[in-house]
């Protein structure tokens, strides 16, 4: 990064817009904070704990976009987006039942960059690298592992098993973020997939909107029009990061007639309560993105931290149901253990049976019966 410019970032109160370059992804990609000694530069840390957070990064990386950065409250220091972001040191603490893989994803790896777990579904790991290394990672494991991105001679081999199992009708395009790829790179795996008959939709899941907005230009859009039906899964955690920016990147792609769903992950301490998660819901629905699914932190090494009881995520859900509209209300998903797939969960409504009628709690909790007709 461009020294001058580092500091005008991390000194400014608000986002350098009169950079030229502000709108540039490249620029901000090449300018993503990855080192504990810029970060220190604007939040000084005493000495014992920049040692830790030097000993965490060395095992967990950081990146941060300038854009993202730019959204913390510094006077905060339980800011959601920094939390989402900047290492900590409880990521080197050990905690029960976690695990480097703990839904099983290299076990049901049929081929390197290719997890076959449902029988019409399959998900490609394009590469590990993201614009912003969220800590809450569920494949936190690969940050060790250099840099990646799939050869040619790897993608051959997932299109070839692609073609040879017909019962894959949907295939999801992740990392890492897919998006960092070059718009070239990216189209020409969109190509290789159209040309398997088989396959009726593909899927994108990338924070990009979130973090990197810039990436979603015209020419990006565009180009992923020629491919639909396509439909592009993001990944907005906490309502400080729906930004004029993020809401202009997904009227892009909804523009060009590509639907955006939304993945949240309950997160301790930045999204676990009713008031921030339909807060963060209703504020999706007015830039035209779908709460999809909210996940329960998959229990990944290094993530301990930042992990609910799931009651927590029930409660929440009972919250919100009947007190916004259904289309706010995501559901709430266990993603099970070594591939069991996602379980939804909701709050208790269905009391009991009787002879000929249900006893059912609503929403605000008065009890009552329903008649159930015989089959």
């Amino acid at each position: 990064m461009n020294a001058d410019m580092q500091e005008i970032l991390l000194e400014a109160e608000e986002p350098p817009s009169s950079n030229p370059n502000w709108n540039d992804w490249r620029w901000q990609l090449r300018n993503a904070i990855t080192k504990i000694s810029k970060l220190h530069k604007a939040f000084p840390f005493d000495t014992d704990k920049l040692a830790v957070l030097d000993k965490v990064a060395s095992k967990y990386p950081l990146a941060i976009t300038p854009y993202y950065f730019s959204l913390i409250d510094r006077k905060n220091p339980n800011d959601p987006i920094m939390m989402q972001c900047f290492p900590s040191p409880e990521e080197e603490n050990l905690y029960f039942h976690i695990q480097d893989d703990p839904l099983g994803e290299e076990k049901d790896s049929v081929i390197t960059g290719l997890v076959h777990r449902y029988p019409d579904r399959a998900l490609i790991t394009l590469t590990d690298i993201c614009p912003v290394y969220c800590r809450h990672c569920t494949r936190k494991r690969e940050w060790c592992k250099g840099k990646w991105v799939r050869s040619a001679r790897e993608l051959e081999v997932i299109y070839r098993y692609l073609l040879l199992h017909e019962e894959i009708r949907d295939v999801i395009i992740s990392g890492g973020d897919p998006l960092i790829l070059s718009t070239g790179k990216l189209e020409a795996v969109l190509y290789n997939l159209r040309t398997i008959k088989h396959i009726e939709i593909i899927r994108i899941g990338t924070r990009c909107p979130v973090v990197l907005p810039q990436r979603i230009d015209i020419e990006l859009v565009s180009m992923l029009k020629k491919y639909r039906p396509i439909w592009l899964n993001t990944h907005f955690n906490h309502p400080r990061e729906i930004t004029g920016e993020s809401a202009s990147a997904c009227d892009r792609i909804l523009c060009a007639g590509i639907p955006v769903n939304n993945q949240s992950v309950l997160l301790k301490g930045i999204n676990d309560s009713t008031e921030v998660m339909t807060k963060l819901c209703q504020g999706l629905l007015k830039i035209g993105v779908r709460p999809y699914y909210l996940f329960q932190c998959d229990p990944v090494s290094g993530t301990g931290h930042l992990r609910t009881p799931i009651e927590k995520g029930l409660e929440i859900i009972k919250g919100m149901r009947g007190f916004t509209s259904g289309l706010a209300v995501p559901t709430f998903v266990i993603d099970g253990l070594e591939g069991q797939g996602k379980i939804p969960l909701q709050p208790d409504y269905f009391l009991s049976h009787e002879k000929d009628c249900v006893i059912l709690k609503g929403y605000k909790g008065e009890i009552f019966r329903y008649y159930n007709p015989r089959g």
